[in-house]
């Protein structure tokens, strides 16, 4: 299954932002910051992240409702499953 070029784009944009954070985080333990300020951005990341795989899983469900075929009822389950996964 290919997935609309948008929504792949703000994927890649999210994770980029998701992987700034994770950079920030490295500093943060290494300079000694606050174990509050820490989980704080940890939790945040880790949002971040799951909004990244649940805007996939979103647009692959979207296209195999909208296909039909019977293809598109296994790529649903398996969408399905990763959705679980995430949750």
């Amino acid at each position: 299954m290919e997935l609309n070029e948008e929504v792949l784009s703000d994927v890649v944009k999210r994770l980029r932002r998701v992987q700034g954070q994770v950079g920030g985080l490295v500093q943060m333990i290494e300079s000694g910051r606050d174990c509050k300020d820490v989980i704080t951005q940890l939790a945040a990341a880790s949002r971040a992240l799951d909004r990244a795989g649940f805007k996939l899983i979103a647009s692959g469900l979207e296209q195999c409702i909208a296909d039909g075929s019977e293809q598109s009822v296994a790529d649903r389950a398996q969408l399905e499953k990763l959705f679980l996964a995430l949750a």
